[in-house]
């Protein structure tokens, strides 16, 4: 079986691969536009989802990550106001079994925020992340 490859589309005229808009519809789920986050990071991101789900990521994948990536962007303050008090908590369990783990696929996620250069002062300094 061959690898679904990513599009980003072409002058108009070739459309967005599936799993691209996907992680648009996830990302605004999240409270958090598509468009700040850039195309690279994307494509990114969805080949960790396929390397972690080699044959199709669950349904529900797409979503949690855009969950955990909007929270590294945003804060948790301004994350909280958009997506509540519960998805917050989540989103700060996962972050902190992501460190305890070291090599996770939330631990991916949130290092692809920080070497992006996207995520949250708040958040980088709450949790004490660096990129070495």
């Amino acid at each position: 079986m061959t690898k679904r490859r990513s599009s980003l589309g072409f002058l108009g005229m070739f459309g967005r691969s599936g799993d691209l808009r996907e992680l648009d519809t996830a990302l605004r789920g999240a409270d958090l536009h598509p468009a700040l986050v850039p195309e690279g990071v994307k494509l990114a991101i969805v080949n960790l989802l396929k390397d972690h789900w080699p044959d199709e990521p669950p349904s529900d994948a797409y979503r949690s990550m855009a969950q955990l990536f909007a929270y590294c962007i945003a804060g948790p303050e301004t994350f909280e106001q958009a997506n509540g008090t519960e998805r917050r908590l989540d989103a700060e369990r996962r972050i902190e079994a992501a460190l305890e783990a070291g090599d996770s696929f939330d631990a991916q996620i949130v290092l692809m925020a920080l070497h992006a250069k996207l995520i949250s002062a708040e958040v980088v300094e709450h949790y004490g992340l660096s990129a070495d």
